[in-house]
């Protein structure tokens, strides 16, 4: 499930959305919520010259042949935040950040199994934990404030790198989500 960007800064934010999906593959599943700022990479080097000295060789490269090209910065130190949605309200960027992304793990169930879900929260967690048809993923936003996007979903039971899934439209609500953070 893959949909081709055309234009530069749409393939940029394709790139960097596999990057960190990969990135955040690389130290298993049961992670926390994991938020990188996207700047330019090229502005960031105008900016700070001094990072040519802290970047690989092929990061300054690939920012000299694209200036779209994007550098993704982890972000430590969260506020507390009792889920994604919270987290997310308490999170606003500079304006030399050019975008974000999340890397979050879901549980995920079929629509039909969605109304037998019960409404004590206790009771649904475990009813979900048991269900047959769930299924773990992990899913991942990239945004930039001009407005391109891109998507990557991994399912814990199809976890390989050539089993990502990438597209716009995978997880219309962490796209939604990424973005106010940019507002």
């Amino acid at each position: 499930m893959t949909d081709e960007p055309a234009d530069p800064r749409s393939l940029s934010v394709r790139r960097v959305i596999v990057e960190l999906e990969r990135h955040v593959a690389t130290a298993g599943w049961d992670a926390p919520i994991r938020v990188f700022a996207l700047v330019k990479t090229a502005g960031a080097l105008e900016r700070d010259p001094s990072l040519a000295n802290r970047l690989p060789t092929e990061v300054i490269n690939a920012a000299t042949e694209d200036l779209d090209h994007l550098t993704a910065v982890e972000q430590e130190g969260l506020p507390e935040a009792q889920n994604l949605e919270e987290l997310l309200h308490q999170i606003a960027w500079p304006d030399s950040v050019d975008g974000a992304a999340v890397v979050v793990e879901r549980t995920v169930l079929p629509p039909e199994a969605e109304s037998q879900i019960p409404d004590d929260e206790a009771a649904a967690i475990e009813w979900i934990d048991r269900h047959p048809d769930r299924r773990d993923v992990r899913l991942g936003a990239a945004v930039l404030r001009s407005g391109e996007y891109c998507c990557a979903v991994r399912a814990r039971d199809h976890d390989s790198d050539d089993s990502v899934a990438v597209g716009r439209d995978l997880a219309p609500g962490l796209v939604e989500g990424v973005a106010a953070t940019l507002d």
